[in-house]
C-alpha cells in the first residue's frame, strides 16, 4: 500500500491506506478523528462534510489518492476552542438534538459563509439544503447560519 502525506489541520500526517480509500475512513480509522461522520457513503447526506482547500466536500467518496497538496480541516480542526462564528451561533440558537449531523452541518455553513458574509435566507437554504438532519433541525440551522454571518 502507497504512503500519503496530508495537511489536516495544519498538520502533515503520513498514512500508509489503499488509493482508493475514502478520506472519511482515513480520518476515522487511520488517525481516530471521529468528529466527521458515516452517514450515508454515498455523498447525498452530508454528514462526513470537511474541508479541502476551504471548500465543503465530501469526504465519503473522496478517495485519498485524488489529494495531493491541498489542506484539509476537519471538525477538530476549525477552531481549537470551539469559538468559530458557525460554532457559537450554534450554540446560541441551540441548534443540535441528536447531534449527528451537527459537524458536517457546521463545516457546510462555515465554508458557505466564508465564501458569502452577507447571505440572504435563500442562499442560506440553497448553501445547506445538501445536509440532511433527520431531527429536521432546518429553522434552528438557518437561524444559526445568519446569526454567525452577521457575527463573522
Amino acid at each position: 500500500m502507497p504512503n500519503y502525506t496530508l495537511k489536516i489541520n495544519g498538520k502533515k500526517i503520513t498514512v500508509n491506506v489503499d488509493k482508493d480509500t475514502p478520506l472519511l475512513w482515513v480520518l476515522r480509522d487511520e488517525l481516530a478523528m471521529k468528529g466527521t461522520k458515516f452517514g450515508c457513503g454515498i455523498a447525498q447526506c452530508g454528514a462526513c462534510t470537511v474541508h479541502v482547500n476551504n471548500s465543503a466536500v465530501r469526504s465519503c467518496s473522496l478517495p485519498i489518492s485524488s489529494i495531493s497538496d491541498e489542506s484539509i480541516t476537519t471538525i477538530e480542526g476549525l477552531s481549537e476552542n470551539g469559538t468559530h462564528p458557525v460554532q457559537l451561533a450554534w450554540k446560541e440558537i441551540d441548534v443540535p438534538q441528536c447531534g449527528y449531523c451537527q459537524a458536517g452541518q457546521i463545516m457546510t455553513a462555515s465554508a458557505f459563509i466564508k465564501k458569502n458574509s452577507t447571505p440572504t435566507k435563500e442562499e442560506i437554504r440553497e448553501a445547506m439544503h445538501g445536509n440532511i438532519c433527520r431531527c429536521a433541525s432546518y429553522n434552528r440551522i438557518e437561524k444559526a447560519v445568519e446569526l454567525a454571518a452577521k457575527n463573522s
